[in-house]
């Protein structure tokens, strides 16, 4: 794209404090962007060929969104943590198999997406991001839901279309969670922890797609329990 192109969206954006440039081609994260450090609160960039983010991407202290999914990243800069008022950060379809222990700085923010990349392990370090209402992490390759995930305040974990085939009792020990997607997984019957059922917030379950007949589940201890839950959200929102 022109200089002159990129020039005229800057400008705008300078206006707007929006910046959205998406299926450009660009295969860097724009240079010029640092020139509207005080002013950005959005910055789309998705559907491009972007291999790294810079380490300047620290500096965007007023930047509240940032999306930059279908790009090539394998690796995200430690500087992210310094985004202390981003809300939503969107990282799908790219090529990370880890965060960096900085996000964990990320105090404001409250949706973490991640799917379609390649972890093969639960992310750690995300239980002192105190906001977090919603983190997707479908279409990865995790094979376990470890014990960590008790010291999420996420409200939503989406964990569909992964290779999942245990997930930790301490599930139930998470705090705010009501909505548990585990749709597509490797998952048996006897992998579902009954303390979900009996113990945890949880209101949606979702299971469709594994090893055994969603049906099988009404047989389990606690299922009373849990579609009460489940009826009583249903209503409120109805």
């Amino acid at each position: 794209m022109g200089n002159s192109a990129l020039k005229a969206h800057l400008e705008t954006s300078q206006k707007t404090g929006v910046f959205q440039l998406t299926g450009k081609g660009l295969t860097e994260f724009p240079e010029d962007l640092q020139k509207l450090t005080a002013n950005l609160r959005t910055v789309d960039l998705s559907n491009n060929k972007i291999e790294v983010l810079p380490a300047f991407i620290g500096s965007f202290q007023h930047l509240k969104s940032f999306t930059i999914s279908s790009n090539k990243l394998t690796s995200l800069p430690n500087d992210i943590g310094k985004l202390k008022k981003l809300e939503t950060l969107i990282l799908n379809g790219n090529q990370l198999k880890q965060l960096p222990s900085s996000i964990g700085q990320l105090k404001s923010l409250r949706t973490l997406s991640l799917s379609g990349n390649q972890f093969k392990e639960f992310p750690g370090g995300l239980g002192t991001l105190r906001q977090l209402d919603v983190l997707d992490l479908s279409k990865n390759q995790i094979q376990m839901v470890p014990a960590e995930v008790a010291e999420l305040q996420a409200i939503e974990i989406n964990l569909n279309q992964n290779q999942i085939s245990s997930v930790t009792q301490e599930v139930s020990r998470t705090p705010r969670l009501k909505v548990l997607r585990l749709e597509e997984n490797c998952l048996e019957l006897s992998s579902i922890p009954i303390s979900i059922l009996t113990d945890s917030q949880v209101s949606l379950l979702s299971v469709e797609g594994n090893l055994f007949e969603v049906k099988k589940m009404r047989d389990l201890e606690g299922y009373d329990k849990y579609m009460e839950r489940f009826t009583a959200t249903k209503k409120k929102f109805a």
